[in-house]
Order: C-alpha cells, then structure tokens, then sequence
C-alpha cells in the first residue's frame, strides 16, 4: 500500500472530523514511522528537537485512535491502518452502487491510492453550489487517472468557473493559484506577468526576469507541493481553431510545464472553446447544464413558489443554464414577491424558447433600466474594471462610479444591482460575472445617441477616468504587494483611454514604501520584481508623451530597468535623454548656481525637481560605467554629481556620490582617498541612521562595505555588510541581500575560509538569478571562480564560474570586464 494513499485518507479524515489538515511535522512523523525511524533521526530529517517530535507525535496518535476507534501508537500504527484502508477497500469493490454518479467513479476521499480532493458523497452542497456532485466525481476520476490538467468545456454561465473554485476549495490543496483571463484580448495579462504574480503574491518568492527560469522554479514547486491552479475563461486566448494566438504563445509554455510534471498538484481551466494545442496534454471535460432536479432544489432552497410543470417549462427555456438561474431567481424575489408562477404567467405569451444566455443577460439590463436608471448606469460603469489582478472592488470603488448620484441614495443603488444577482458580492468586494461585464463594455461604449446608452455623455472615458482616480487615491503608501497591485491598476484605465500623461502620472506617483523611501511607483514596482510590466508600459507610452518632467522621469526610472537587466549601454542612453530634457528645461528657468530658491515658489519647484533629475542621472550613469569596467568614466560622473549636489537642497546624492567615488578609488588602488572619503560618511551614518531607517541607505550601505574590504579594513565592512542583509530582509530588497553577500563570501576567502565563502557565494548567486540582476550576476560568478580556484581540488568549477562570468559580461557588451575576467583567471589558475 502506498503512503501517499495512506497520508491522503488520514488528511482527508481529520479535515472532515476537526477541520484541520495533517501539519508538515505530523506528516514527516508518519512517513518516517511507516520506514521504522525512531524519533531521533525524525527530529533530524524535520529540524527540531527529539522532545518536540515526541509530543507531535503521541498527539497525532490519540486523533488516529479516536478517528480508528482502537489505540494507535507509534509501533502498530501502519499494521492498522493498512488493515483498516484494506477493509475499506473491501467494501468499495463489493458494493460499488454505494459511490456517486457517475456510478464508475470510485470515491477518492475513501479509497486508497487516490488523491485528496473533494468527496461529493460528504461535503455537503451548500445552496449556490447544487447539483454538481457527479461532476466533482468526474473530475476525481480524471485525477486519479493521472491527468493534470484538465479543461472544463461548455457554453456561458454553465457554472464552470464555480465548478472549478469549489473542487479546489474542498480539496488538500497547499495553496491556489488563479488567473482571472480578462474577456477583451487587449485586455489579456501576459503569460509572464501571470507568472510573475504567482511567485510575488502566492509562493512568496521573487520572480525571476527570465521566463524559462521562472517557468523551471514553477515546475519544481508542482513536483513538490500540492498545488491547486484555476485559468478561468481561457477562450479569449484562443483563435477558431482552438490554439494559442501568436501573440500569446507563452501560455503554450505555461500549460506545458503545468501539464508534464509528477507532482500533486492539479490545474483546472474553464473555457467556451476547446483547447487544441498538440503539444499540450490535457483532459477535456464537458460540463453538462444542471438538470430540472438542481433547480428545483436550488428554487426551494430559497423558498420560491412554483409547480413541477412551471419548473419544467422554464428549465427547457433557459436550457439549464447555471447563471441564468441565477439571475431569474433575482427578478423573481426582487419584482414577484418570490412567485416564480406570475413571474411565468407574465412572460408566457412570448416563449423565449432556447434562449441563449447573452439574450438573457441583455433582458435583464433592460429591465434594470427601467426599474432604476441609476443602477444601470452604475452596472455598465463597472464593466470598466478589469477584475483581474485586482480580481475584486471595494464598495469605494463603486461609489466612485456613482458620480452623478445624491450621496444619500448612492448605497441604495449598490443594493439594487446586489439584489437581483446582476452583481457578485463577498465580504464588502464586488466583481462582475465575465458575461456580465461583457454586456456592460458593450453599452458602456455606445454612441451617446444610442438608445441603450447609460446616458447622453462620453461615459466610457469618464469611467475610466473615475476607475483610475479611485485606484490612484485608495493607495496612500505602499507596504505590501497587494497596494502595490491595487496602485498599478489605474495606469490600465488612462491606457484603456490613450491617456499617456495620466498614464506617466501614475507610474511617477511618489508614495512612502517598504524601504522608508519617498519613490515613484514605477521604482517600487521594479524592486519587488515587477519589472517587466513597467517596461513594457514606459516603452508603449514614452512616443507619446509632451511633458517634459514626465518625460525626464520615465527615461531616468527606464535607465534603472535597463540597467538591472544587463541593458547597460541602453541605459546609459536612457539616463543622457533624461538629463538632456532636465537641462533644457532648466535653461529657461531662473535657477542660480546654488540652487537657492527664487521668490517664485512654483519656479523653485520646478528648478528642485529637475536639478534632481540631472544629478540622479548622473549617479546612476557613474554606477552603469563601474558595471561596464570603466572606472575612469565613473570617476567623472561622480565628481560632478558632487560639484552640483554639495551643500545644496540634493546634498544626499553628493552623499551618495562620494560613497562611489570612494569605492572606485579603493578599486584603483587608492586606500588614502578612497578612506579620506569613506570615514565622515560612516561616522555620520552611524550617528544619524536609526535601526528603522537604515533601510533607505542599504543599497550604498553595501557600497560602503565593499569600499571598506577593499582598503583592509575588514572588521568595519563585515558590519556594514551584516547591516546590510538585516535591512535587505527586512525591506525584501534581494539585490542589496545578494550584493552583501557575495562581499562577505570575498572576505571569507581572503581570511582562509574556503568553505563559507563558497557557501555565500552560491547563496548571492541563488538570489541574483531570482530577479534577474545580470550585471551582478556577472561580478558574483567572478568573484566564486576566484574562491574556487585558490583551492586545486576546484580548478575546474573556478573555469566554469569564470566562463560564466565572460558570458554575462559579453552580453552587457563589457569588453573591459571580459578583460578583466580573463587577467584575473589566468592570474589564478597558473
């Protein structure tokens, strides 16, 4: 008998009895019991003390002696349980008519060897999930069967998408992932932007900015955990042939990796259209429509009045159309006072026959117009809203849209839209049913002359701009990824309407983050991984915006991006055109030498800000030039900074500026300058920086270290560099993290420690390939060669770590460091 089997039905038994799971430890207790391990080497295969495992595990036996009905102990416990799943098993195959429909189906939550999903034949259906017991049984089969993925087919408002949340709620999944695909495919998140999101907001780990390395880490954790994956509403991603538009192609790569792995985890896709991709292997799975005993009970559930003959008349009509019930439900308690008969009576003498659900749909907002203007209007202003990576919104959210509405009645139309189901609500957070939003998109964006028209005014664009004001102001500072999220998604409202100034406002929205910084979102978002979305975003917009402080910004944030991804010489371009567009402005401007403001405040702003620009640019291009190798440029640009910034209102970048200049001379050999510059600046740092913000100087923190283990004085930089890592862990700033620790591993090897310095090594390699920081990458590759090779037992992984580092340094087109890298190994291995 397997353990997995065993592990399952215990898991599944106690969730059942105590609403609990089998903890991790309890789960190593079982497995290692079951091999014959004593608590000793349990405690060491888990990480605690053998006193923990002990009390861990006389507790799990007393729930398995209550649950067996017999005492359990760590000595008989796997002869009773396999005697007891035996017995079990027994009883299934000799009377299988025990098991629900469809009657083939073995239930997987009481027979051995299957896996841990839900079980029709106990969970009972609560009253918005009826009638769908034979397909979770279906769905068990399929998983048992081996499949991993498997797509649920069927027409619009079929129930699909609550098929699919509910077989995963109800089963021993660690966690779910989900994608919400957006119904408009210029709406459609791509694939590595899903992923993304995944490893930030789920698995609590940095994505990395190559796509492969993501997808092979996504991989890993769905060979080894139990992962639960919906993809709701995949058809707008596919063209009439089932396969996966060009444009989104990656999703091919996404559904391959979900599909071919050994794992547990299981992933779920709900889709009008079948997916025909040849090489993807999936399960398709076609949901039939709830048939008249489902409605019936859901009807009665509510106490509506009705006859079996009604009741059959009305279910052919709507085909048995989940959603659709749900909406008639909605009239008939809102307008007939619960009687589904005059609800029929009213409509019988124009049979709709089989009505489609977009029909039904579009009925009941003309209805809704009727009835209540207001509502309407507020639906179709809610079809704005992309439900996606913010899948739901806030009652705010949709008292923003109520513009034109007296405050007092403003909840009461909220109320409206929620009793007749044309709105799904949880806990104070709305969304729209997809074929509800599609309806709403569509007259949301009808000529104003049109008679379905919420009204005689351009309401699509004041939506959006209403969306994006709402989402811009309910994010004060951001402290988490989910602000971070809610922030971001206004920028998609002033795209949705080719509003690129408002679009650059937003990502140069300044707020107080993590890190004890005042920084635009644009920077914030890239230092918690989301790169690639700020990129794509500055690129679409930059053609087509005039201002020019917006302008300067985004190419000096743009810089960043380059940089971190290796794109050194575009960077560097990047940064030259936000200097240039700062200084030109600054010539028209009467700015004296000293940046002392003049009398005009808004001038002085105006001088503050662009200054700003000038000398940021030129630091970040003095940090671009060391990663090149070129110290000499560096040296210059830093030099400047300090001309420009000392002893006026940027005096913190000629800080930081001498904090470079100060590593680039410890670099040239130059311990005297670069230590004249060094100490003030640690002795104030030291008497300023408090333990709460530290934080905001981490990233020239590590400089500092560096510039310090250059000169020799290694106790100072093993200070800063442990300063460094605490304030990186606590900001989750992966890159400072990295950086410190490839600095310690340097000064391990120097003090004859051969076997930490590799393990600090490979730990800052492990963290810069997380988020894709190239040019770093490429000095710890380097810096692991050079550790490796004063050992001769290593010579030939110091060659691989060196050629590693050429490679890297060759695609930044670093000539000067593929130099550098090819002195230093020869230097070393001879």
């Amino acid at each position: 008998m397997e353990l997995d089997s065993v592990l399952d039905w215990i898991d599944t038994q106690l969730r059942t009895v105590t609403g609990e799971s089998l903890t991790e430890l309890q789960r190593v207790i079982l497995q290692q019991v079951w091999s014959g391990k004593k608590y000793g080497a349990i405690a060491h295969v888990y990480g605690c003390t053998e006193g923990h495992a002990k009390d861990v595990g006389s507790a799990l036996w007393k729930q398995l002696s209550s649950l067996l009905q017999q005492r359990v102990t760590k000595q008989n416990v796997r002869s009773l349980l396999e005697r007891h799943l035996g017995r079990l098993h027994s009883s299934f195959v000799s009377n299988p008519a025990t098991v629900p429909s469809p009657a083939t189906v073995p239930n997987p939550a009481a027979v051995p060897g299957s896996s841990t999903v839900p079980n029709p034949a106990t969970d009972p259906e609560s009253p918005n999930f009826v009638g769908r017991g034979g397909a979770i049984a279906h769905l068990n089969a399929l998983v048992n069967q081996g499949a991993r993925v498997i797509v649920i087919q069927g027409e619009g408002g079929l129930g699909k998408t609550t098929l699919a949340q509910t077989f995963l709620q109800r089963g021993n999944f660690e966690i779910t992932l989900e994608l919400l695909m957006a119904k408009e495919a210029s709406h459609i998140t791509p694939a590595e932007r899903v992923v993304e999101e995944w490893f930030s907001k789920d698995l609590d780990e940095e994505p990395s900015q190559d796509f492969g390395v993501t997808l092979a880490r996504l991989k890993r954790h769905l060979a080894r955990r139990q992962l639960g994956i919906l993809i709701d509403n995949l058809e707008p991603v596919l063209d009439k042939d089932g396969r996966l538009m060009p444009l989104h192609r990656p999703y091919v790569e996404l559904l391959r990796v979900l599909a071919e792995h050994n794992g547990p985890s299981v992933t779920l896709i709900t889709s009008r259209d079948r997916l025909c991709e040849a090489s993807i292997t999936v399960e398709h799975y076609r949901l039939p429509r709830l048939d008249q005993q489902a409605w019936s009970c859901f009807f009665q559930q509510r106490a509506v009045h009705f006859t079996p003959a009604t009741l059959k008349t009305i279910h052919h009509t709507y085909g048995g159309n989940a959603k659709a019930m749900g909406l008639l439900y909605g009239t008939v308690r809102e307008d007939f006072d619960q009687d589904l008969e005059a609800y029929w009576q009213e409509h019988r003498g124009n049979p709709l026959g089989v009505m489609d659900l977009k029909n039904l749909v579009s009925q009941q907002f003309n209805r809704l117009q009727q009835l209540d203007p207001d509502a309407h209007r507020l639906l179709c202003r809610l079809g704005a809203y992309r439900y996606q990576s913010v899948a739901t919104v806030p009652t705010n959210g949709l008292l923003a849209l109520l513009w034109d509405v007296e405050t007092s009645r403003q909840r009461q139309v909220i109320t409206s839209l929620r009793n007749r189901s044309l709105i799904e609500a949880k806990k104070g957070r709305y969304w729209l049913h997809p074929v509800i939003r599609a309806e709403a998109i569509a007259r949301l964006r009808q000529p104003p002359d049109s008679p379905l028209k919420a009204k005689n005014i351009d309401e699509w664009h004041q939506a959006h701009q209403q969306a994006a004001c709402f989402w811009n102001e309910s994010v004060e500072q951001i402290q988490t990824f989910a602000a971070a999220l809610a922030a971001w998604e206004a920028h998609y409202h002033y795209l949705e309407i080719q509003d690129f100034e408002a679009t650059s406002q937003v990502i140069l929205r300044s707020r107080h983050n993590q890190w004890g910084q005042f920084l635009p979102l644009g920077s914030t978002l890239y230092r918690m991984g989301l790169l690639q979305p700020v990129l794509t975003t500055i690129d679409r917009i930059l053609p087509h915006v005039r201002s020019p402080r917006n302008l300067s910004e985004l190419h000096n944030i743009l810089g960043d991006l380059l940089w971190i991804t290796g794109k050194v010489q575009p960077a560097i371009a990047a940064q030259q055109k936000a200097m240039a567009i700062a200084q030109s402005v600054l010539q028209t401007l009467p700015c004296d030498q000293a940046l002392s403001p003049p009398g005009d405040e808004a001038i002085a702003h105006q001088c503050y800000t662009f200054r700003m620009i000038a000398v940021d640019s030129l630091l970040s291009i003095g940090l671009y030039w060391i990663d090149l190798g070129n110290l000499e440029e560096a040296e210059t640009h830093f030099q400047q900074v300090i001309q420009l910034a000392d002893h006026t209102p940027h005096h913190a970048w000629a800080t930081k500026a001498r904090v470079c200049l100060a590593w680039v001379y410890s670099m040239q050999a130059q311990p005297m300058e670069a230590i004249a510059l060094a100490n003030p600046i640690h002795t104030e740092l030291t008497q300023q920086l408090t333990p709460d913000n530290t934080a905001r100087f981490a990233f020239f923190g590590q400089i500092l270290a560096q510039t310090y283990a250059n000169v020799g004085y290694s106790d100072i930089a093993i200070t800063l560099y442990h300063q460094a890592i605490h304030d990186a862990e606590t900001s989750h700033y992966t890159q400072v993290k990295a950086r410190a620790m490839n600095g310690l591993a340097v000064l391990a090897r120097q003090q004859g420690q051969g076997r930490q310095a590799e393990e600090r090594h490979q730990a800052a390699i492990a963290l810069l390939k997380t988020i894709g920081a190239i040019c770093d990458l490429a000095e710890a590759h380097l810096q692991y060669g050079l550790t490796l090779a004063a050992q001769a037992a290593t010579l030939a992984k110091a060659k691989t770590e060196f050629e590693a580092a050429i490679a890297l340094f060759t695609t930044m087109d670093a000539p000067q460091q593929v130099n550098r890298v090819q002195s230093l190994m020869l230097a070393s291995i001879s």
